[in-house]
């Protein structure tokens, strides 16, 4: 009987990340979006948007692989309203 083989693929880990984005309230819908691509899992979310303040935070945990962190960054990045998007 041939042996089976199975995907390796890295351990889930949580990670802690902060976004700062433009466009008030309209921006979260996005960001959401991209933090949960592939099913990935979204904890602690906290969202802070002020009248009169040119950029918001949203600030979260989200469960991935490890090796996915950077990747993740990068669309965060990508959108059109995000200033910067840094592990927490």
């Amino acid at each position: 009987m041939a042996p089976t083989s199975f995907a390796t693929r890295s351990p889930l880990v949580r990670r802690r990340i902060a976004t700062y984005f433009t466009g008030g309230a309209e921006g979260i819908p996005a960001l959401v979006g991209a933090l949960s691509e592939q099913g990935r899992v979204i904890h602690e979310l906290s969202v802070d948007v002020r009248d009169g303040v040119r950029e918001s935070n949203l600030a979260c945990a989200v469960l991935l692989p490890g090796d996915e962190l950077d990747g993740l960054l990068d669309r965060l990045r990508a959108l059109p309203t995000v200033v910067s998007a840094e592990p927490a």
